[in-house]
């Protein structure tokens, strides 16, 4: 058995179950009636794969026809993909042992194929560009070393709060060492019968405050400079995470949540920003507190000190046991509450759709079930450590315990004095105290390397839109554009096949298609939002995947058919490509796309605030505030995907007003949806299934008799029968 696939569609589309398997020795399949057929190998037949609006076809072909055929949803594509390359690659192996084909290093070498999908891999690329996911590895504690790189621009600052941490130890460990002196000789030597010596106990009490006072003033200089560092590298983090989120491909996006990612450029930074102000520089300083009371503990008395270290494995055995239930529990409360934010961030800006449905108990309801798992989380997480901070307590009470035994053991016995113990009870103290601390920042660790890990997912991701490494700068373009035998799949789905079209500068070409048959993906590969799989698209003979794409963006002006205005006044939405224009520029983009009137009728003009995404606007308003945006960049190639689709009448013929003064003297690309506004194009592109069926003017197309013919002829009849259902209604109300 070499690949199978499972069939989920009949003959006639209708779900029902079947099975293609590939062996060594031919094909065979199950058909949903229970009926099996055979195929035995031969290096003639041919597997055709093809697919269309969410349905795949796979034809066995010989030279005398077609043997079968199977049809299946666009789900079981991969298994269909894996069963033709294996298939190739047993007809090419028949082929080379007859002797047909000579075995070169280009025929010897197989394309290498993804594992997950079983598509083809881009050359020198290991992963899959169509379903690349971050990667799913359990967050690592050495994770946290790579934030480095943000830390290394303050190394000097760092250095210093290290210094002075060690210097603020050192002088919390000098208490605990005069108290020796201060019991045997004042204290003791009082207690049977002498005096107190003064000068001895004025010295021993000024050694007291003195090394307090110094701890004060060294922890409040270390902790206020390791603040300013921590979140100086926090602010760094988020800036470097937004600034690599804008260069990604919107195939990233695409496949990820907005409340996602604003909790990890948010939350996540700022919990790594508190761990480095507090928890790291509270774990440094544990450290550094045991290490020198251990070291002071060895030089008073060794066997002293193994007694007293004696319960140290076992706590240390117990926070590494608990550091892992700990990660993998905050990892899933970090992606729980993603969900969280993620009903957050889709309810609110759709507020308008939630009310006008009454969706308000559903959305309701959705929140309530994601905070009901994000609960249900912390509480399984919370018990984990519930039982840990005990534990550890536990384990210190047991080491004092066997400190005081076998400390009097040791005085009865006249191996130490008095102040020997005393001593040792009181470093004990405070090496328990900083021990069960360092148990404490455990769980904030785990919190910090959970969501470095997760911000790092963002800065690891390479954009499938890359930069050149070789950039071909250029500064002025006419217009031309060549499209080469372009292919490119969404995921599985293949949208464009072998496509080649040559647009001249100055001229306006019109793309016309049903839903599906890769107009958008057409206009998003010229845009290169993504690029092709196949072939090449070049803008006056140059290679767009060779010019930096912010550079190459800037010739080209977008209208899409839902426009997005930013929270601001208008004059900063049709300014924002051009942040630097004057309002004399402003305006006059304004006139030019008839948008000058009615933004002299709001109560601020050009400084009237349109509110998030445009909504005090109407969306005839909004597009031509997107057209006079297009035209203040001056762009040499204008793309208009549907850009008054969603418009009534009246407005449709302001803005094809404003169009046309957008196109002229640009090379344009316009996708419509009514097809009578592509009339003024010099040449319409008919697509189908993402090829080229037919190509030529409006009246070269409607004499031709062909698609395009038809679907002008089925939109006319359609606007009748609206029009005539819209003047019976019409006629109806009058009657009444």
């Amino acid at each position: 058995m070499l690949a199978t696939i499972e069939t989920d569609l009949d003959a006639q589309l209708q779900f029902a179950r079947g099975l293609i398997c590939l062996t060594d020795q031919g094909l065979y399949a199950l058909s949903h009636t229970g009926e099996w057929s055979q195929w035995p190998l031969s290096p003639d037949q041919t597997l055709k794969l093809t697919d269309h609006a969410g349905i795949a076809t796979l034809d066995l072909l010989s030279p005398t026809g077609r043997l079968a055929c199977w049809r299946f949803t666009l789900a079981q594509n991969p298994s269909a993909l894996r069963l033709v390359r294996q298939l190739d690659s047993l007809r090419e192996k028949q082929r080379i042992e007859a002797g047909e084909v000579v075995v070169t290093p280009d025929t010897a070498e197989e394309q290498a194929l993804c594992p997950n999908c079983w598509l083809p891999l881009p050359p020198d690329q290991d992963e899959c560009p169509a379903c690349y996911s971050e990667n799913l590895t359990s967050p690592s504690t050495w994770t946290l070393l790579r934030l480095w790189r943000f830390a290394r621009p303050y190394k000097k600052e760092l250095i210093i709060g290290f210094a002075l941490t060690l210097l603020g130890t050192a002088a919390t460990l000098v208490p605990p060492y005069l108290t020796m002196p201060l019991m045997d000789k004042v204290l003791i030597p009082f207690q049977n019968g002498k005096h107190i010596p003064v000068g001895l106990t004025v010295m021993l009490l000024g050694g007291l405050l003195a090394s307090a006072l110094v701890a004060w003033g060294l922890g409040w200089a270390r902790t206020y400079i390791l603040a300013l560092v921590s979140e100086r590298i926090g602010a760094d983090l988020r800036t470097a995470t937004y600034d690599h989120l804008l260069k990604l491909s919107l195939e990233y996006f695409g496949g990820k949540r907005t409340g996602d990612l604003m909790a990890r450029i948010g939350n996540e930074s700022d919990r790594i920003c508190v761990f480095l102000s507090l928890y790291a520089l509270d774990f440094a300083t544990d450290v550094i507190m045991i290490l020198m009371t251990a070291a002071i503990l060895v030089s008073i008395d060794p066997w002293l000190a193994l007694v007293t270290l004696a319960p140290l494995p076992m706590i240390m055995w117990l926070i590494h046991i608990v550091r892992d239930k700990l990660r993998f529990g905050f990892e899933k409360i970090d992606r729980m509450w993603a969900e969280v934010t993620s009903v957050l961030a889709d309810t609110i800006p759709g507020i308008r759709v939630v009310k006008a449905f009454a969706q308000e108990q559903r959305e309701s309801n959705r929140f309530r079930t994601a905070n009901a798992h994000n609960l249900a989380i912390n509480d399984r997480v919370n018990k984990v450590w519930s039982m840990f901070t005990p534990t550890v307590t536990l384990l210190t009470e047991f080491g004092l315990l066997i400190l005081w035994a076998f400390g009097i053991w040791q005085v009865a016995h006249h191996h130490i004095t008095v102040g020997v113990l005393v001593a040792f009870l009181a470093y004990i103290g405070r090496f328990y105290t900083r021990l069960d601390s360092m148990s404490r920042i455990v769980s904030h660790t785990q919190k910090a390397a959970t969501g470095a890990k997760r911000i790092f997912d963002i800065l690891d991701h390479v954009s499938s839109v890359p930069e050149p490494m070789n950039p071909v700068h250029i500064d002025k373009v006419t217009g031309r554009i060549d499209i080469n035998r372009v292919g490119f799949r969404y995921g599985n789905r293949a949208v464009l096949r072998d496509l080649s079209l040559n647009i001249q500068p100055g001229e306006m070409i019109g793309l016309v298609g049903h839903s599906g048959s890769g107009k958008s993906t057409l206009v998003n590969l010229i845009c290169r939002f993504y690029d092709a799989s196949e072939g090449s698209i070049k803008i006056d003979g140059v290679d767009i995947r060779s010019i930096p794409v912010s550079e190459y963006r800037q010739h080209i002006g977008l209208v899409l058919q839902e426009p997005f205005l930013f929270f601001g006044t208008i004059a900063e939405n049709i300014a924002y490509g051009k942040p630097n224009a004057t309002r004399e520029e402003i305006v006059a983009a304004a006139r030019a796309a008839h948008a000058h009137e009615f933004i002299l009728r709001l109560p601020h003009g050009y400084d009237s605030v349109v509110g998030e995404r445009g909504q005090a606007l109407s969306g005839g308003e909004r597009q031509r505030i997107s057209i006079a945006r297009a035209l203040l960049i001056n762009p040499q190639i204008l793309i208009l995907d549907e850009a008054t689709s969603s418009v009534d009448s009246t407005t449709e013929k302001e803005i094809q007003k404003a169009l046309d003064n957008l196109v002229q003297g640009r090379t344009t690309i316009a996708i419509a949806h009514r097809l009578s506004t592509l009339r003024k194009a010099n040449r319409l592109i008919v697509l189908d299934r993402g090829q080229i069926i037919e190509e030529g003017s409006h009246d070269a197309l409607m004499i031709k008799d062909g698609t395009y013919r038809r679907m002008v002829e089925t939109q006319a009849r359609q606007e009748a029968e609206d029009k005539a259902s819209a003047m019976s209604v019409l006629g109806d109300n009058d009657v009444e």
